[in-house]
């Protein structure tokens, strides 16, 4: 079975509180993105059921997030059925683009399918859950406004139709170092949650990309901050109507209206940069076709 695992974008990212468990609660406006690796999903034969990729130096046993899918779906399942995943990736990894947990989700609707198992997309996202917070969210696709962790989800209407231009700078933000730079109480600007709720359900494009905002950026180091920043404003030079940070980072992206301005962005960053993407909003994962 051929799938496609589509990555996401956070058109709003805020932090709310600090939990008793150490995590934090987070409000995030996310959407589904028309970049996308390609799994191939088939049963293992009775063998132990590994993950392959084209980099090298992604894992491919237990640590890979497709096999802990897999693992997660026969726990709570009980149907024993080992696959064997190849994956072509397309989507950056540790970008913010939650490429890893797409991979994950595509895993789950696979088996779901392949074992006949017939389970709802939420059931789906609840095993996903167990994986990580954005596997659930890659489960469902589309747009959701996510909470909590990110595992609770409620459905939006996606971006109108649009071009989404996508970067990934030559280096790495830790997620976690990430989170421990963060203190809610000193957090001064975030992002208008609600008023990108409505803008996505009135349709309103620039009223999405005038509320975006990722509160992460205030926390990065100085020169992380301004990488970020100097790719912001070369896609806003462009045309774009909004841009900013997904995720914990380090990928940018920024929302256009035209064609031709996302096209000359895409020009002038991969004049220094090598991951840029071109890509649109995408629908519900659980519907896509087969490649």
């Amino acid at each position: 079975m051929e799938l496609l695992a589509y990555a996401k974008i956070n058109l709003t990212l805020d932090i709310l509180r600090k939990r008793e468990d150490g995590y934090h609660d987070l409000a995030m406006v996310m959407q589904s993105v028309t970049l996308a690796d390609e799994l191939t999903v088939v049963p293992a034969g009775g063998a132990r059921g590994q993950a392959v990729s084209d980099l090298r130096f992604l894992p491919t046993g237990d640590k890979n997030l497709a096999q802990q899918a897999a693992a997660a779906f026969r726990a709570a399942t009980g149907l024993e059925h080992e696959v064997d995943v190849s994956i072509r990736k397309r989507v950056p990894v540790c970008a913010g683009l939650a490429g890893g947990s797409a991979d994950a989700a595509a895993v789950l609707r696979a088996m779901d399918r392949l074992t006949g198992a017939g389970l709802a997309p939420a059931e789906l996202a609840q095993i996903g859950a167990r994986v990580g917070s954005d596997v659930p969210f890659c489960v469902l696709g589309g747009a959701a406004l996510a909470q909590g962790r990110g595992e609770r989800l409620s459905p939006l209407p996606s971006l109108p139709p649009c071009h989404i231009v996508a970067c990934k700078p030559p280096f790495s933000i830790s997620t976690p170092q990430l989170f421990a730079r963060v203190n809610v109480r000193k957090i001064v600007r975030r992002p208008d949650t609600a008023g990108a709720v409505a803008a996505l359900e009135a349709g309103d494009l620039a009223g999405v990309a005038r509320r975006m905002y990722n509160v992460f950026e205030d926390v990065l180091e100085p020169r992380r901050a301004n990488a970020i920043a100097s790719i912001k404003s070369a896609l806003i030079d462009c045309g774009a109507l909004g841009a900013s940070m997904s995720g914990s980072g380090p990928s940018v992206f920024g929302l256009f209206d035209d064609l031709g301005s996302a096209q000359a962005a895409c020009r002038r960053l991969k004049e220094s940069l090598r991951d840029v993407f071109l890509c649109g909003p995408a629908g519900e994962n659980s519907s896509l076709p087969e490649v």
